[in-house]
């Protein structure tokens, strides 16, 4: 993921957490918002997932997920991690992030 599609200030966490309504999906809390330029996701991990070591393994995870798809040109997404993300292996999480993607309409496939 390029430094231009990252989410990482904390007033567009804010903005967007309360203006939209979140789409919830087994390991997943997903909000999107229509913006004007380039497409933007914002990765959040609870510290009640686990210790450093294990939050950075899940973003690190969910960046190459949404690395590997060809969006929309226009939206910001935040991608909150639920506990049940833990429970599935790689493939699973894979595909429900997809099917979320899919079903929001931002993928372009």
């Amino acid at each position: 993921m390029k430094k231009i599609n990252i989410l990482k200030d904390n007033r567009d966490f804010i903005r967007i957490i309360k203006a939209e309504k979140p789409f919830k999906f087994k390991g997943f809390m997903v909000y999107v918002e229509k913006s004007d330029n380039v497409y933007k996701f914002g990765i959040s991990v609870s510290k009640k997932l686990g210790n450093a070591v294990v939050r950075n393994k899940i973003k690190r995870q969910v960046r190459e997920i949404i690395s590997k798809n060809i969006y929309e040109k226009k939206f910001n997404c935040i991608i909150i991690i639920r506990k049940s993300f833990l429970e599935n292996d790689f493939n699973q999480n894979s595909e429900d992030l997809n099917y979320i993607l899919s079903t929001l309409k931002i993928k372009e496939n």
